[in-house]
């Protein structure tokens, strides 16, 4: 129990700090689409930021996790920080001077021609993503969740700040009090042809207080290539696949709507109108995905840590249970309330249209966090090329069903994709644990969970669409579930933890 309340503690740490920082962040959802009337503009940001996501992985190839295996092996693990520290340093600083080279074919590549400029700025976000994965990583090792998510923390409050003032407050004082001596100091800074391009002006700012963060601790590093980094590139070339597919799983489903759906399928509607209400909508999946993320933030560390205990199987088996617990709990209010969260997010009715996908994106989100979670059977044995395969087959899987469904029933066939792939990933991971890294998992029991959840969400589609009615049937559901939870589980979880 000590180990299991560790690791919550991690997690509430990680998750309260990341939870917090991304419903603020979250705020700007709302904002975008707001001021973003033309839906096809916010598309922009949701197909860059796609790429951006897929770029991430590649800038990082893996050796955040492959610091945690070979650090956690050695008391003095400065070396290893060093090693991985200098290659990212430079991959980082090479791989974004080849993008700002050819920022004007890309642009024009993905067809925004006269906007390559936001190229430029994107390729300096992802570099110093890339360059500060390492020290985020230390802290996680180290324990440091405070001063990772007070950083996390200090970035999405620039990033907002920055946003509110840039794409709210310029354009209103402009309009309203242009003759304003605080309106002629800003035209100095501020320019409304940019327009949406603030949103990566400000992402750029925030990122940059990153360096300054961890300034001290990039000054000390030094610059070493040595044997250990063939050790660490061996072990983490495998995950960089495994990172490749899983973002071109998250985000092809995205992507594609643009290029496949086909024209006029949405009476009235470009694809880039689609891919618009699509990303806002995907945005309220972020609930789950803040769960997932901050488990995994205290999840790695903790285990590369304890993977030398012999009880290390069962603590792996009860950590399951509970995270399927609490996160098909999470899945099932969430969808349930859809029709109340969505227009606070949401701004503009046209992007409400869009809410039905988010149940099989939550779903899908759930089972990606149980793949991570079972994922440690290849992490712990070195057989990472195992998740590379996995990863493949899903992103093909990706590919396949997306050509399929997208031009028969529209962005919906991406949601019900994303909800596939990952169950599918899931089970496969699963079978293979079985026979790499037996763990006792209570797998009836996991289903059951699932199960319940998802058949009280498909309940509601069936109940009376009645305001009154409609929040009996959610507090039914929560009844159902939550009792469940407590007689199979929770009472007995009480009372272990009072002995």
């Amino acid at each position: 129990m000590a180990k299991l309340r560790t690791l919550a503690g991690q997690t509430v740490v990680y998750g309260v700090s990341g939870i917090l920082g991304r419903l603020i962040n979250f705020a700007l959802v709302p904002l975008y689409t707001a001021v973003f009337k033309d839906t096809s503009v916010y598309g922009v940001v949701v197909e860059l930021y796609a790429y951006v996501a897929f770029l991430n992985v590649l800038y990082s190839y893996g050796f955040e996790t492959s610091f945690f295996r070979y650090a956690t092996k050695e008391q003095d693990y400065s070396g290893y920080f060093n090693v991985a520290q200098t290659s990212l340093l430079i991959s980082s600083v090479l791989f974004s001077g080849i993008l700002i080279l050819l920022a004007n074919p890309i642009a024009q590549f993905i067809e925004y021609p006269d906007q390559h400029i936001y190229i430029i700025w994107l390729a300096i976000i992802i570099a110093i993503d890339a360059i500060v994965v390492i020290p985020f990583a230390r802290l996680r090792l180290e324990g440091k969740g405070v001063r990772f998510a007070t950083f996390r923390m200090i970035n999405i409050l620039i990033n907002v700040g920055l946003n509110l003032f840039f794409i709210l407050f310029c354009p209103w004082l402009m309009a309203n009090h242009s003759d304003a001596q605080i309106a002629q100091w800003i035209s100095k800074i501020y320019s409304p042809e940019i327009g949406v391009g603030y949103v990566f002006i400000s992402n750029l700012i925030a990122n940059a207080f990153y360096l300054v963060f961890f300034l001290p601790d990039l000054l000390r590093v030094r610059l070493t290539l040595d044997r250990r980094w063939n050790t660490m590139f061996s072990y983490a070339a495998p995950l960089l696949v495994v990172g490749l597919a899983g973002v071109m799983i998250d985000t092809l489903s995205r992507t594609m709507i643009k290029y496949w759906l086909p024209e006029g399928f949405y009476p009235g509607k470009t694809s880039q109108d689609i891919l618009g209400i699509y990303g806002a909508c995907f945005k309220l999946s972020v609930f789950m995905t803040l769960a997932v993320q901050a488990f995994r933030y205290a999840f790695e560390p903790f285990f590369f840590n304890e993977s030398t205990n012999k009880e290390s199987p069962e603590l792996l088996s009860k950590v399951m249970n509970y995270f399927i617990i609490f996160g098909a709990f999470a899945w099932m209010m969430i969808s349930l309330l859809l029709q109340d969260l969505g227009p606070i997010f949401l701004r503009s009715p046209k992007y409400l249209e869009g809410l039905d996908i988010v149940p099989w994106l939550l779903g899908g989100g759930l089972c990606l966090g149980i793949y991570y979670n079972l994922s440690v059977w290849y992490k712990l044995t070195d057989k990472t090329i195992y998740g590379a395969y996995i990863n493949i087959i899903g992103a093909v899987m990706t590919i396949g069903l997306n050509i399929w469904l997208i031009p028969v029933i529209g962005y919906m066939g991406s949601a019900i994709t994303t909800f596939v792939v990952y169950g599918t990933m899931m089970v496969i991971s699963y079978l293979y644990s079985r026979r790499y890294y037996p763990v006792p998992y209570k797998v009836a029991k996991g289903l059951f969970y699932l199960g319940l959840a998802g058949g009280l969400i498909i309940g509601a589609y069936f109940w009376e669409h009645v305001a009154m009615s409609r929040y009996v049937y959610i507090l039914f559901s929560a009844g159902v579930f939550a009792l469940a939870a407590w007689f199979l589980d929770i009472k007995r979880l009480i009372n272990t933890s009072r002995l």
